[in-house]
């Protein structure tokens, strides 16, 4: 049911490579390489005739090209900067120089590090002044024999734009020079997105150093890679560092090293993957076999990128406006120029972008996997999204950085979103996502005018030369779609909301606790009161309801002290398993006990006094990125979950020792939190939600469902710890601090929802809908609730929080309110 739409990043493996590769495995024994017995010599000989095939299919020879394996495209490109012959500057001969493309991946830009360190300068050049750069130095600067190192991408990876690889040729030759200085030029062309959809013809495009990652092709095996190096280049390459199998001949005494002939052998240090190396035998067989060939590949992927460029770009709004502003160098008519991705940001109907997390986020209810951000080529993304190296500093400054899910700052885009086409694509796949775009963007529900918050929302137009729509465009006949024929399966993915930044010094989502804040307090009007109190035993489980509740340091009592995590040792949410939410736990303040319980399930109990009999040290992603200490809850609690969720999992705890810490360095007007202590949870130890902003929620969602949603059933699917009666929706957004009787609560953020608010608590069941509407209703947000937290208690007594207590806000001074700054996902959970 997943309709995968990121080849680019990932190519995905068909079953039958595993077979063939695990019965290759089950047949015959594979020793040590670098050992002379008969398993070993089986693995060498295996390993030489695997380079062979690598080759071949490049369409090119052992004697024009050795095959170095490396870890990655990556590590291949680090091994180019370390060991070309560079010339330093301050030297007596003419010093050289690294020029790349500026639509250059990260790994090819980070050469620089290494050149710089050589004192070698970098010199970036943008794709249009490469061409204006075909003018060839006088004859006398033409004999100069410094060497200097030119990369481009053979296909970029942001827009899928195929450069020339007559370039190669113009370089080498001088034809073409990327700088006016005397020297001769090497090329690196990075072939790792182009290779996966597009055959390369070495034999004709002589390229110096071509890097791969042979994920990018067959999908598995990961962590191998490999440098194609020109066998004319290659006894000019330097090598410092020598690891095992690299030596003919060494002493550990004395400074004697003596390097092994064949120039793979000299620079694969170690030995490799053998094995991996061995799965790329059946890669390249199961390609053939599956597809014919690349050339196959080439035409059958760029025919659903071609289809799928066509509707896009002419996916209009009621109004005339373009649905998407797609960011390309072409029309998407010449395989030979572009490759099967698209780049692109949604738009609204007044051409304001929608960030992309929230575009990730729908696609992912509808179980669309796509790619966004800035793809690791920062270049590319400036080029097209005109972002000026100052707006790079500022969203840094703002708390964005690369992989992150702040997609909006001060209304402008800092990244976007990319689908791409791999071999085992198909038209469904196309249809099924613009199917997606059609029913979430152009659908009538859609149309009507969202109902804001109190809050003042202010978001910035997108300037005009950020749109590219032909006002002439008609829709295609194709999209006469009806929403019956949606193939949309709710996600399992992890994707939330988008975030923007507070304070440009922030930098923790867990925001501290304000001891300065005097701002105004919440004048006349009805008192607002507790109307229910929920407690989260087990994260992600079902709510336990009380009238009254002990607060501790961490927040309510217990509250997320325990989780479900799989046989890796990972945490396991509503996202990946629904059915998590049919587990009620419930605590026995009395008898010092929690009973978990399930339909069809004898109830079973775990004691509330910590036991860390049993330790176990595991990675919580969520958790401010960190590890959490957790001790395990023993096999007969995991037995239990096993069988209730069909899959091997266990029950494991908080250990009392290592509390989870707020971390945030001071900002204006807030505190350190260095002394919070936090729980299981993802923001915050409390999440407040206001009873009339449910009820007008629910007002907007009952128009777009068939059934209308119960209030009770809203308010479970929020998963709030506070639920409060309030006389205004959304007044809550205005507050900068609460006091519920003793208690005072400091509010840090809106809470960013993500897709759990799908899934009907009472029954595992989901509802896409629900989110697309919240969407829709909060004007292309989906904040909903708010993020609290409260200092430590300073006395030995537990403060009780309770039904009925009267709440006292303070408001803001500023009466925007301002999300945590994070990279992380949010969730309730």
């Amino acid at each position: 049911g997943i309709t995968y739409l990121d080849h680019a990043g990932s190519a995905l493996f068909p079953e039958s490579l595993l077979k063939a590769f695990t019965d290759d495995l089950r047949n015959n024994v594979y020793g040590n390489p670098h050992s002379q017995n008969i398993s070993s010599k089986l693995t060498y000989d295996t390993i030489e005739h695997v380079r062979y095939r690598i080759l071949q299919h490049f369409h090119t020879t052992a004697e024009d090209y050795t095959i170095i394996f490396t870890s990655g495209c990556t590590a291949a490109l680090k091994l180019i900067a370390e060991s070309f012959p560079w010339i330093p500057e301050g030297s007596k001969e003419p010093s050289s120089q690294f020029c790349y493309l500026t639509d250059n991946h990260t790994s090819v830009v980070g050469m620089r590090g290494i050149t710089a360190s050589m004192n070698v300068l970098s010199v970036p050049i943008k794709p249009k002044e490469i061409l204006l750069a075909k003018s060839r130095l006088p004859a006398e600067e033409q004999t100069c024999t410094t060497p200097h190192l030119f990369s481009y991408p053979a296909q970029s990876n942001f827009s899928g734009t195929k450069y020339p690889l007559s370039w190669i040729q113009d370089i080498k030759s001088g034809k073409l020079c990327p700088l006016k200085i005397p020297g001769k030029w090497f090329v690196l062309l990075d072939a790792a997105s182009y290779v996966s959809s597009s055959p390369l013809d070495l034999g004709i495009h002589q390229a110096d150093f071509i890097p791969i990652s042979f994920y990018k092709i067959f999908g598995f095996p990961t962590g191998l890679g490999a440098l194609l190096v020109n066998n004319r280049i290659a006894p000019l390459l330097r090598k410092t560092y020598f690891g095992g199998g690299t030596a003919a001949a060494y002493l550990a005494g004395e400074d004697f090293y003596f390097p092994r002939k064949s120039i793979a052998e000299r620079f694969e240090d170690g030995t490799v993957s053998f094995l991996d190396i061995i799965a790329l035998k059946h890669g390249f067989d199961v390609l053939e076999k599956l597809t014919g060939g690349m050339e196959k590949i080439k035409q059958h992927t760029f025919a659903l990128a071609h289809y799928t460029y066509t509707v896009l770009s002419n996916l209009k709004y009621a109004n005339g406006a373009p649905v998407v502003c797609i960011y390309s160098d072409t029309d998407f008519s010449n395989p030979d120029v572009q490759g099967p991705i698209i780049n692109f940001n949604v738009l609204d109907e007044n051409g304001e972008v929608l960030g992309f997390s929230q575009v990730d986020n729908m696609a992912s209810l509808h179980n669309i996997h796509v790619r966004t951000g800035c793809f690791c080529n920062t270049g590319a993304c400036q080029m097209h999204l005109d972002i000026s190296n100052e707006d790079i500093q500022r969203n840094l400054q703002a708390g964005h950085v690369c992989g992150d899910n702040i997609d909006l700052v001060d209304g402008r885009p800092t990244g976007s979103v990319r689908i791409s086409f791999g071999y085992m694509s198909s038209f469904e796949d196309a249809q099924t996502f613009l199917n997606f775009l059609i029913a979430t963007r152009l659908s009538k529900p859609d149309a009507e005018i969202p109902f804001q918050s109190v809050t003042k929302l202010t978001t910035e137009s997108v300037p005009d030369h950020h749109l590219s729509f032909n006002s002439a465009d008609k829709l295609s006949p194709i999209l006469q779609i009806s929403d019956g024929e949606l193939r949309g399966v709710p996600s399992e993915t992890e994707t939330t909301g988008s975030w923007q930044p507070p304070e440009p010094e922030a930098e923790s989502i867990r925001a501290a606790v304000s001891e300065t804040a005097v701002p105004t307090c919440r004048k006349g009007g009805k008192p607002i009161t507790v109307a229910k109190i929920y407690l989260y035993p087990i994260k992600s489980c079902s709510a336990f309801e009380v009238t009254e509740w002990p607060v501790g340091n961490q927040g309510l009592l217990y509250d997320r002290n325990w989780m479900v995590v799989n046989q890796n040792g990972v945490c396991m949410t509503q996202k990946q398993e629904p059915r998590l939410c049919l587990v009620n736990p419930s605590i026995d303040l009395k008898q010092k006990i929690m009973v978990i319980q399930a339909e069809g399930m004898d109830p079973i109990s775990v004691p509330l006094e910590n036991n860390t009999g049993k330790e176990a040290v595991i990675c919580e992603s969520k958790v401010c990125s960190h590890r959490v200490k957790t001790y395990d809850c023993g096999e007969r609690i995991a037995g239990w979950f096993s069988t209730f969720l069909g899959r091997p999992c266990r029950l494991i705890r908080q250990s009392s020792d290592m509390k989870s810490k707020s971390n945030q360095k001071n900002t204006k007007g807030m505190s350190s939190a260095t002394n919070i202590s936090l729980s299981l949870v993802n923001e915050a130890q409390y999440l407040l939600i206001n009873v009339a902003s449910i009820l007008q929620l629910k007002e907007h969602i009952s128009a777009r469902l068939k059934e209308p949603l119960e209030i009770e059933e809203l308010i479970q699917r929020f998963r709030a710890n506070i639920v409060i009666s309030a006389p205004e929706s959304f007044e809550e957004e205005e507050w900068a601090e609460i006091s519920i009787g003793a208690l005072q609560f400091q509010v840090v953020g809106p809470c960013s929802r993500c897709q759990i608010i799908c899934i009907d608590q009472q029954s595992g069941e989901r509802n896409k809908e629900i989110l697309q509407s919240l969407s829709a209703a909060r004007g292309r947000k989906t904040n909903f609730g708010i993020y609290l937290m409260n200092q430590p208690l300073r006395s030995s007594f537990s403060d009780i929080l309770s039904v009925g207590s009267q709440v006292l806000p303070v408001l803001k001074e500023n009466t925007e309110i301002q999300p945590p700054i994070s990279s992380e996902e949010k969730c309730s959970g």
